[in-house]
């Protein structure tokens, strides 16, 4: 027992001393578990991750680097510290509890402040805001440092144990909100870690009573404050690790998985390798170990980054059976790669401490306000201006010219250079081909932009073709003819229900290929919002013409579309949203009930707002949420289903039905009618109905709690997304052909018409759960159906297409010749892209003169066609220059 005696000095640990590491450690776990909640609070705002993270860690380093030193200043005025500690963890518990609140009610004034601010001015607000309310309970964190401590004497051996048992604690405490957040919920979650707090507070006070820390003890050693460069030199090591962290979060995040759990990951390996590194300090040495440690910092961070290609390689080819597989897996690896690193950071403060006769304290608070500095830095300047790659080099070199000033040996010095050489090849960010070898091998990359926001790359595939990848793993887009058919859609069916629209906003902007698809439609304003700096000059420069110059013709707004709907006094016709990765973090807002309220108000009275999904990327549970979501705001809210993409329809007032597509058309020209349409007539597109969104009980999408981006990866590695189940469901539910005529308004004399578009789809639908359920006989049978019902649908003839083309080598049984053949698929379908291209090998095999014209009809489908492109004397597509 402690009671009347001095602190002990032998390594034996004191009662005291085990309890209250044990407790610090636990109070470590409640501390980072909030700022994993701060984090996903401050992505429901931002709606990016990135800068709810670095936003997040300024506001926690900066606390407790600010709370640190002045507790450190204000020891000899404190009798009791262990007891206020007990009181600062139980206010921090409290305000946990009331800081949503606190947010939620800024949130209102915050976005009532949009119609006022540019898009930087209004996230250097929110960033303020959230700042200031994070950085109190930090402050109050960054205290107990010191005053723990204190309650142990400052003897400078037990700083490695007390730190590194608090840091393992906190590496835990950023994996707890995985197991949290899926079952509780964000606010349940947040509600559970701060009983955690009172009980750590309670149990601070009771050790306070049983143990009269400092009223009964001999007096501490003294706190000595180090020399002023010892401070600078040991923020700057706190900038340059959390440079690195950021560094790392954003290239380990690109290639894992991209969801809400990989911050948590990345953090917890970063501190568990500082936790064991300040526990397991070395004792002996010490000179030594001052010369090995920035070395070992320096050389281990830029081996990180030159394995980096080996891991997303691994990645990509590794079969993972569920989630918690695939996050302790890749966690597991990520930990290996990252602790050479994070042992040596944490190492750093136990030999300080002991080298300055106990000025751990101040050193504590100078490096965590340095690492505040660091994640600014990285997250706005070094990002955006040298990329993330480089990012990583230059806090790895600056680790080692940092800590070589506590070496003893100049010759330590000669490391620079060589590891300086040796940083040079790591600059460029790796090549995509390199990062996904499986997927995109003898890809070529073409465009490279990189800031705050996303990664964006513009790569060429061996067959020519384009692809728009946003932070590595997400396929926007595609220059694939039938690809870009599809993204055009997503233009011409909200036009074409709309019966006279004459302006038109693109929530999204991607290639531009969508945007094309508005072309045809005459007299048309069109706008468009993309957040992404990357792919706005992708859509006009690499993409020029696959999207046929729409860029030219629309005018396009850097800008968040939640600021966009919140700050503009337009309206529009119809407003459409993009399709996009709904589990990834901070995007599932996008179909919340706030988001959809935001774009029903900037409709005009007869204006219609469609959001489009992928069917790949949903459960049946996760549909219900969306289209119950949408029906609150809509409840006129009507379904069509275009291939494998759902189109939810909100019209502000009525749903003109067909009626309202019938009259839009009517204005147009013949040729107008038919690119509007795509060839395929008015019937065919009001043929893909399927229906009102029915009302149903059940949770709603909120921004304030969200459920998809929890649920959705969880369901993916689970098995759950299955486009086989999910078109069983719809087909169970598609209204009946005479209902659906009603709905519509189909009047007596268009029947005929209707019947034929409506029953070509579903057979269509039916076609493709045939093969996906392995009936490729049916599939075909249910094909040619579908293509007698109506030939005039794209996917009907395009499936029918590749039918007749897989079968081309029976042709002469049939008495027809190759080239024959060829011709009869394209009468069928004109644009099948393989089919005009074996008939262009024959034309030119024979020296047939006509083969020119069926080149210059393929570069017209697919412009980027390598095979076409090459053939000709000048080159077909227009090359921006090198950026």
């Amino acid at each position: 027992m402690l009671e009347g005696k001095s602190l002990p000095t032998q390594p034996n640990l004191s009662n005291l001393y085990w309890l209250l590491a044990a407790l610090y450690g636990i109070s470590g776990l409640t501390s980072v578990a909030y700022e994993v909640l701060w984090v996903r609070m401050l992505s429901l705002q931002f709606g990016v991750s990135v800068f709810a993270v670095v936003l997040t860690v300024t506001a926690f380093m900066a606390g407790l680097g600010a709370g640190s030193l002045f507790a450190a200043r204000k020891l000899a005025h404190i009798q009791k510290p262990l007891l206020l500690f007990a009181a600062l963890e139980g206010g921090i518990a409290l305000y946990a509890l009331l800081l949503p609140t606190l947010m939620h009610a800024s949130s209102g004034g915050i976005e009532a402040a949009a119609a006022q601010l540019e898009l930087t001015q209004w996230y250097v607000l929110q960033g303020v805001v959230a700042v200031l309310l994070l950085m109190l309970p930090a402050f109050a964190m960054g205290a107990g440092f010191p005053l723990v401590l204190a309650a142990l004497g400052n003897v400078p051996s037990r700083l490695g144990p007390i730190y590194g048992l608090n840091t393992l604690g906190a590496a835990c405490g950023a994996l707890l909100p995985l197991g949290l957040l899926p079952l509780l919920g964000w606010g349940g979650a947040v509600r559970l870690i701060a009983v955690l707090g009172v009980l750590v507070a309670l149990a601070a006070v009771l050790l306070s009573v049983r143990f009269a820390v400092r009223s009964e003890t001999a007096p501490s050693a003294p706190v000595v404050r180090p020399s002023w460069a010892t401070l600078l030199v040991y923020a700057g090591i706190g900038a340059s690790s959390l440079i690195l962290e950021i560094g790392w979060t954003r290239l380990f995040g690109m290639v894992m998985l991209r969801t809400e759990y990989v911050l948590a990951i990345i953090l917890a390996a970063f501190l568990l390798g500082i936790g064991l590194g300040s526990l397991f300090a070395p004792a002996r040495h010490k000179e030594k170990w001052f010369l090995a440690l920035p070395v070992l910092a320096c050389g281990f961070a830029l081996l990180s980054l030159w394995a980096l290609p080996f891991l997303s390689a691994w990645i990509e080819r590794a079969e993972f059976v569920s989630l918690f597989f695939a996050l302790s897996t890749q966690g597991l690896v990520l930990a290996l790669l990252t602790l050479p690193v994070t042992l040596v950071l944490g190492a750093w403060l136990p030999l300080l401490h002991g080298r300055t006769q106990g000025g751990g304290m101040w050193l504590y608070g100078a490096n965590s306000l340095g690492a505040a500095l660091g994640a600014m830095l990285a997250g706005f300047v070094l990002i955006p201006l040298l990329g993330s790659a480089a990012t990583v080099v230059i806090a790895a070199l600056v680790l080692l010219v940092l800590g070589l000033c506590w070496a003893a040996s100049r010759a330590a010095w000669l490391a620079v250079p060589v590891l300086a050489v040796a940083a040079w090849p790591l600059l460029k960010f790796p090549e995509v081909s390199a990062l996904l070898p499986k997927a995109q091998v003898r890809s070529q990359n073409l465009y490279l932009y990189e800031d705050a926001v996303s990664i964006t790359h513009v790569v060429e595939q061996r067959d020519g073709q384009r692809l728009l990848l946003t932070d590595l793993q997400r396929m926007d887009a595609s220059t694939e003819p039938t690809a870009v058919y599809v993204q055009a859609n997503q233009a011409r069916l909200p036009l074409l229900l709309h019966p006279h629209p004459r302006s038109v906003l693109f929530l999204g902007l991607g290639t531009g290929i969508s945007v094309s698809g508005s072309l045809p439609f005459p007299d048309l304003q069109r706008s468009a919002v993309e957040l992404s700096q990357g792919a706005i000059i992708a859509s006009e420069h690499w993409f020029a013409s696959a999207n046929h110059d729409a860029m030219k013709q629309t005018h396009v707004a850097r800008d968040d579309a939640r600021h966009y709907l919140s700050a503009t006094t337009e309206h529009y016709d119809v407003i459409i949203g993009d399709v996009f990765h709904p589990d990834l973090v901070g995007l599932s807002s996008l179909l919340s009930v706030q988001q959809f309220q935001r774009a029903r108000e900037r409709l005009s009275d007869d204006g219609i707002f469609v959001q489009w999904l992928a069917v790949n990327q949903f459960d049946k549970e996760s549909l219900r949420v969306v289209l119950r979501t949408f029906r609150q705001v809509f409840p006129e809210a009507q379904l069509f289903l275009d291939g494998m993409h759902l189109a939810l329809v909100g019209p502000r007032q009525h749903f003109a039905g067909a009626a309202g597509v019938m009259r839009n058309l009517q204005r147009m020209s013949p040729d107008q009618q038919e690119a509007a349409t795509a060839g395929e007539g008015g019937w065919t597109w009001l043929g893909r109905y399927w229906g009102a969104i029915p009302e149903s009980a059940g949770p709603v999408q909120d921004e304030w709690s969200p459920l998809l981006e929890f649920r959705l990866p969880r369901a993916r590695y689970a098995g759950e997304l299955d486009v086989a189940a999910m078109l069983n469901v719809l087909l169970r539910v598609r209204p009946r052909m005479d209902k659906a005529a009603e709905s519509l308004g189909v009047t007596e004399g268009d029947h005929e018409s209707f019947e034929r578009g409506y029953a070509g789809t579903e057979l269509m639908v039916r076609s493709w759960l045939a093969g996906m359920e392995g009936s490729p006989q049916q599939a075909t049978h249910l094909v040619r159906m579908a293509y007698q019902a109506n030939p005039r649908d794209h996917w009907t003839t395009l499936a029918l297409a590749d039918t007749m083309l897989a079968s081309l080598s029976q042709a002469r049984q049939h008495g027809l010749s190759e080239k024959d053949a060829l011709h009869q698929i394209l009468r069928i379908n004109p644009q099948h892209v393989e089919a005009l291209r074996a008939l262009w090998r024959i034309e030119r095999q024979t020296g047939d003169p006509v083969a020119s014209a069926t080149r210059a009809r393929l570069l017209e489908l697919s412009p980027f066609d390598r095979e076409a492109r090459q053939s000709g004397d000048q080159p077909h597509v227009r090359q921006p220059p090198a950026p």
